[in-house]
């Protein structure tokens, strides 16, 4: 698999981040606390190089706690900041501006002995599409700013946000990369919708969720699917026909059956994947730190 996916509006949302980086004092970049690496661009570091950086664990709500903590852990040894937030809800996000503020203190300090206390602090927010940008600077605004749609690259042009007197976010379109090298980033961001449907065939992205659920929470599928036990996997067999089989199970205790008794496999993989987004299976992880 070889997704490519690069709009124009992305080369154009590059450009603009690379123009206005010099405008502001730090960067906030947004991550989907299941998958940090996958909605991580790689090409951030290069564009906002030097800037402070504060990373946001959204989603945190969704997320295995456990992995959480890892992740929280493992940014912090590279030098950011971390907070953990689940923007829809609002958890989190309350604590934004002294997240930053620390994270400024000493430029904050310098700013005072020059005279310059009360010099507004300005902040890009990047992050890729639809990973609760919007809804976070929405939240953390304490009004409707930022347009949210659950789906894909809704924000196309930077605006600035005031905060408070002393603080304002620039917002900037959500930004992918020209292709995905490593299938399970591809895999990751389409289980998650942070890139839209029609990329991969619905029923082969199923499949490989649910071997990745099979293998790594069999308890949370028994009980989303009130499953006494779950098919093994037999020696050999790759995702896709794992997935497949485990499908097959939780379609046919759904009663998701077509004439001649076969089970609806798509029809199956549509529900997983909305409950999956949804929160509705559990709280699930999909990549640690090595």
């Amino acid at each position: 698999m070889n997704i490519q996916w690069y709009p124009g509006h992305m080369t154009k949302t590059r450009r603009m981040i690379a123009e206005q980086i010099k405008n502001v004092d730090a960067v906030c970049e947004i991550l989907d606390a299941r998958i940090p690496v996958s909605s991580r661009n790689p090409d951030v570091d290069e564009l906002t190089a030097g800037k402070p950086r504060l990373v946001v664990l959204n989603r945190v709500d969704q997320a295995d706690p456990e992995a959480t903590k890892k992740w929280a852990v493992y940014f912090r040894a590279k030098g950011c900041a971390v907070l953990e937030s689940d923007a829809k809800g609002g958890m989190g996000t309350a604590k934004f501006a002294a997240a930053v503020r620390e994270l400024l203190a000493d430029k904050l300090r310098s700013y005072a002995e020059r005279g310059m206390a009360g010099r507004v602090v300005r902040v890009m927010i990047l992050g890729i599409p639809n990973v609760g940008k919007s809804t976070f600077i929405n939240k953390v605004a304490g009004r409707r700013t930022a347009k949210t749609e659950d789906r894909p690259g809704v924000t196309r042009s930077k605006q600035w946000v005031p905060i408070d007197k002393g603080l304002e976010l620039l917002d900037t379109p959500g930004i992918l990369w020209p292709k995905f090298e490593d299938q399970s980033v591809g895999l990751n961001l389409a289980f998650t919708g942070a890139v839209k449907d029609d990329i991969l065939d619905v029923e082969t992205l199923g499949c490989h969720l649910m071997a990745y659920l099979g293998e790594r929470y069999p308890e949370a599928l028994k009980t989303g699917y009130k499953l006494p036990v779950l098919p093994e996997r037999k020696d050999g067999e790759n995702d896709v026909a794992y997935g497949y089989r485990l499908l097959e199970t939780a379609g046919k205790k759904r009663g998701f059956l077509v004439s001649g008794g076969e089970v609806d496999t798509e029809r199956m993989a549509k529900i997983l994947l909305d409950e999956f987004r949804g929160g509705k299976l559990g709280r699930f992880t999909l990549e640690l730190p090595e």
